[in-house]
Formats: structure tokens, C-alpha cells, sequence
């Protein structure tokens, strides 16, 4: 059974730096495309980040370009999510994801991925 468990969230200022971790369970990293979502209050989940079976191939929404980096463990089975600079915007529950896909690419759309977390709180304060 496929589980993903998101942790590393918390209560930060703005400028600040925050590691969220997801680990996971009943899966490779390696054979799972894997990616980071994350939803405001009153808004809809949005896509932030995603990164492919090979690790070649990554993408980010435009809002956190050059802020967030999307990086995965193998050994560990475990996905990152560095956020740096972060911003009052980037408020969220945060989610991980995960899509056992054909082929080595990588999307950031909700509708891809099968597998979910519980989610883990960040907050920004300005």
C-alpha cells in the first residue's frame, strides 16, 4: 500500500526558510513521478513543484521560481521541498504527491497523481 507523509512545516517570517520532507512507503522514488501541491484558504490546491522518475526533469510554478527547490533521496525514499525566501503568499497546506506514470516527465496538475498526504501547515508571517 502506497502512503506519503508530509512533515517539516511551521511558523516562519517572511525572508525565511522552510524544509518540508515527504516519506514515503510502498514505493520508489525512482519508479514514481513526484510532486508538491499546496492550497490556501478559499482558494483552489495549486501545483508548485514536480520532479520525474529520473530526476532529469523538474518544473515549478512561476511564483516560486528561483525560491523553492524540488530534490528526492532515493536511498531514503524520500522527497524535499526547500523553500527559501519565502513569502506571506506562500501561506499554505502544503501536500505530496505521487503517480506512477509512463515515460520520464513530470506535471503539476492535480488530476496526475493517485497518491496523497495529510498535507503539513506553513505559515508566513510578514
Amino acid at each position: 500500500q502506497v502512503q506519503v507523509v508530509e512533515s517539516g512545516g511551521g511558523l516562519v517570517q517572511a525572508g525565511g526558510s522552510l524544509r518540508l520532507s515527504c516519506t514515503t512507503s510502498g514505493l520508489s522514488v525512482l519508479d514514481y513521478v513526484m510532486a508538491w501541491f499546496r492550497q490556501a484558504p478559499g482558494t483552489e490546491r495549486e501545483g508548485v513543484s514536480c520532479v520525474s522518475r529520473s530526476g532529469e526533469y523538474t518544473d515549478y510554478v512561476d511564483s516560486v521560481k528561483g525560491r523553492f527547490t524540488i530534490s528526492r533521496d532515493p536511498a531514503k525514499n524520500t522527497l524535499y521541498l526547500q523553500m527559501n525566501t519565502l513569502k506571506p503568499e506562500d501561506t499554505a497546506i502544503y501536500y505530496c504527491a505521487a503517480a506512477r506514470l509512463q515515460g520520464d516527465g513530470c506535471f503539476i496538475d492535480s488530476s496526475t497523481y493517485r497518491h496523497w498526504g495529510q498535507g503539513t501547515q506553513v505559515t508566513v508571517s510578514s
